[in-house]
C-alpha cells in the first residue's frame, strides 16, 4: 500500500550562535511521516524537540537541511501547518465558538459553511452545549478541546503538538489524552507531538522517535503495534496491551536520562 508522504524532514540541523561559541540543538534529523500518522519526540529536557517542531511550522529556519510538506519547501509559516501548544491559550473575552472561528477569521474564510464545520466540530466532540459560554467556565480539559477544535477548523494538513496535555492534572491529562487522541484518529489528521510522558507518547503514537540529549540525533524509531480490546485503539485502551509494558522499557532504556 502506497502511503503519501505528507511530511519530509531531510539532514535538519540547528545551530545556535552565542557570544561563547556554537552551540548545535539538533544534528542531521531525517524521518519522513504520513499521512494519518501520530508520530511522537521524546527526549531529554533541552535536547530540541520543541526547536525540531518550530522549524517544521516554519517559525525557525534550519542551520542545515530542509523540511518539505506535501512537497513543498517550508520557507514561512505554513497555513497547512495548525500548531497546538502547551497552554491553550484562548481569549477569556470571546465565547467558545468564537475562539474556535479566529483562525477562520484570520483567513477570512468565515461563512455560513465554514461556521456549519465548526459548530459540527463542536457537537461532535462535547463542547455544542457550551458553544455561547467562555473559557472560564469551562474545565481545563474542555479547554484544551476547544483549543484542538480552533487548530482543527482551519482543516490543516499537519498538526503540530507541543506537550498538549502538560498544564492538566493527572486524572484530565489521560481523559483529554484519549479524546484528543481518537479525535486525531477520526478526523484522519497527521500529527506530530512532543512529550515528556514515555506512557503518553506509547498510547498516542504509530511511531515514537527517541532524541538524543543535545545535540539532539535520532537514537530510535520505534513502531508501536498494539494488540487492544476489541480490536479498537484508543489511547486509554492502548495502555492496557500487554506489550506496552515492552515498549515503555525499551524507550526507557534508549533515553539518555540521569537521576
Amino acid at each position: 500500500m502506497n502511503r503519501k508522504k505528507v511530511v519530509e524532514i531531510k539532514n535538519v540541523s540547528k545551530i545556535y550562535h552565542t557570544i561563547d561559541g556554537e552551540t548545535y540543538a539538533l544534528k542531521n534529523i531525517s524521518i519522513d511521516i504520513y499521512h494519518g500518522e501520530i508520530v511522537v519526540l521524546v527526549g531529554p529536557s533541552g535536547c530540541g524537540k520543541s526547536t525540531l517542531l518550530s522549524i517544521i511550522a516554519g517559525l525557525l529556519k534550519p542551520s542545515k537541511g530542509e523540511v518539505f510538506i506535501n512537497g513543498k519547501k517550508v520557507e514561512s509559516t505554513n497555513k497547512e501547518i495548525g500548531y497546538m501548544f502547551q497552554r491553550d491559550h484562548l481569549f477569556e473575552w470571546r465565547t467558545i465558538l468564537g475562539n474556535a472561528l479566529i483562525g477562520l477569521e484570520i483567513q477570512k474564510k468565515v461563512n455560513e459553511k465554514t461556521k456549519k464545520y465548526v459548530e459540527k466540530l463542536l457537537d461532535t466532540y462535547g463542547l455544542g452545549d457550551f458553544k455561547h459560554h467562555y473559557p472560564s467556565q469551562l474545565s481545563g480539559g474542555m479547554r484544551q478541546r476547544a483549543a484542538l477544535i480552533r487548530t482543527l477548523a482551519v482543516k490543516p494538513d499537519i498538526l503540530l503538538l507541543d506537550e498538549p496535555f502538560s498544564a492538566l492534572d493527572y486524572q484530565t491529562r489521560l481523559a483529554i489524552a484519549d479524546e484528543i487522541g481518537t479525535i486525531l484518529k477520526n478526523e484522519e489528521k497527521t500529527a506530530i507531538m512532543v512529550t515528556h510522558d514515555i506512557a503518553e507518547a506509547i498510547s498516542m503514537a504509530d511511531r515514537v522517535v527517541v532524541l538524543s540529549k543535545r545535540p539532539a540525533i535520532i537514537k530510535d524509531i520505534v513502531n508501536i503495534e498494539l494488540t487492544c480490546p476489541n480490536s479498537i485503539r484508543t489511547p486509554m485502551r492502548s495502555r492496557e496491551a500487554p506489550e506496552f509494558r515492552y515498549y515503555f522499557n525499551k524507550i526507557w532504556k534508549e533515553l539518555d536520562v540521569h537521576v
